[in-house]
């Protein structure tokens, strides 16, 4: 990516699908003359939290999975493991919130697998990197990755800052995408019951 232009780095951020919507982040740039480190150094060097917090989403999404295929004969035995889920949501949320930085907090316009946007009451320099954390509370889940600045835009005094994600795991940009993917399917949901309750109302 060192030698993509900025139009190109774009490009890359809109092949993924994002969704409008509010996540806590936290991002911290980096001086203008830190190197961005190889992706083996950045996968040693993350924060050993965000590394359990996606192995943990990934164990429990596949213990639960062959159980749907028994049916009805399945179902004690998978709500005590939902019970267990939820137990170990909640304990992991209690650690990754004692990785959110408040002086380093922004709220997310939007996000999805190719990078998120920022709302910041400040500009950013084009080209700067840093690290980057995005909360993900209805999935009891985190991401670290290194993000680079590709965009910042002002509207109505708040700059919308665009990120490209520089390093990230693969199994971290799939929750991204799924997570993405899940508040859109909610999102549908709502405007659909919606319709039929102004419907009902006529």
């Amino acid at each position: 990516m060192e030698n993509l232009s900025l139009e190109q780095k774009q490009q890359q951020f809109n092949e993924f699908f994002s969704i409008q919507h509010g996540i806590s982040a936290n991002f911290t740039l980096w001086l203008a003359d830190r190197p961005l480190p190889d992706y083996q150094s950045f996968v040693a060097n993350m924060p050993y939290a965000f590394k359990v917090a996606t192995e943990v989403a990934s164990l429990e999404l596949n213990a639960l999975r062959p159980l749907r295929a028994l049916g009805e004969h399945a179902q004690q035995l998978m709500d005590f493991l939902n019970h267990q889920s939820r137990k170990i949501d909640l304990i992991m949320s209690f650690v990754l919130h004692q990785q959110d930085d408040d002086s380093a907090r922004f709220t997310t316009e939007s996000f999805g697998g190719g990078g998120v946007v920022l709302k910041s009451d400040r500009a950013m320099e084009i080209g700067r990197t840093g690290e980057l954390k995005l909360f993900l509370t209805d999935e009891a889940a985190a991401v670290y990755c290194l993000a680079e600045v590709i965009g910042c835009e002002a509207k109505d005094d708040i700059h919308h800052i665009t990120l490209i994600y520089r390093h990230i795991r693969e199994e971290d940009q799939d929750l991204l995408v799924k997570a993405s993917l899940h508040l859109q399917s909610k999102q549908l949901k709502a405007r659909a019951a919606e319709r039929r309750q102004n419907g009902e109302n006529a």
